[in-house]
């Protein structure tokens, strides 16, 4: 972690006036109008991705799961900067919300399951409680309760 802000301004070491990058290595071409604002972009998208992962993994805590919320955004946004598409940070949370329908329910229900153990009720009686028909305005009365 304490090497990223080195990485980050890794891309000030690129060519800033060309789209072409030839080394003995390899030859880069990009789409964008230098390579070295592509690399300020990647980088700009690398690193987060980086502390995400690292926070997620090292994480003790029983929400770490929406971690991955803002980690697939930064993922998603990362593959379309790999291939180049000028549409990045646009329609992300298109794709993103399919993994938080998941996520979210499944982090509300752990939750309740620490709680209800920590307070001896037993996940049924929540359980129950959750297949009883009730009107929208029983629903917002118990939100308040």
């Amino acid at each position: 972690m304490a090497c990223t802000p080195l990485l980050y301004y890794a891309y000030e070491s690129f060519p800033n006036d060309t789209q072409v990058w030839e080394t003995s290595l390899f030859t880069f071409t990009t789409k964008f109008p230098s390579i070295y604002q592509y690399a300020w972009f990647l980088t700009g998208k690398i690193i987060p991705v980086l502390l995400l992962l690292i926070w997620f993994f090292t994480c003790k805590h029983w929400w770490h799961w929406i971690i991955l919320v803002p980690l697939s955004m930064y993922v998603f946004q990362l593959f379309n900067l790999i291939k180049q598409n000028f549409g990045v940070d646009e329609v992300e949370i298109i794709y993103v919300i399919p993994i938080m329908m998941v996520l979210v329910p499944f982090v509300y229900l752990i939750r309740a399951k620490i709680f209800s153990q920590m307070r001896q009720n037993d996940l049924k009686s929540f359980e129950e409680e959750l297949l009883h028909k009730r009107s929208f305005w029983q629903q917002i009365k118990d939100l308040f309760q």
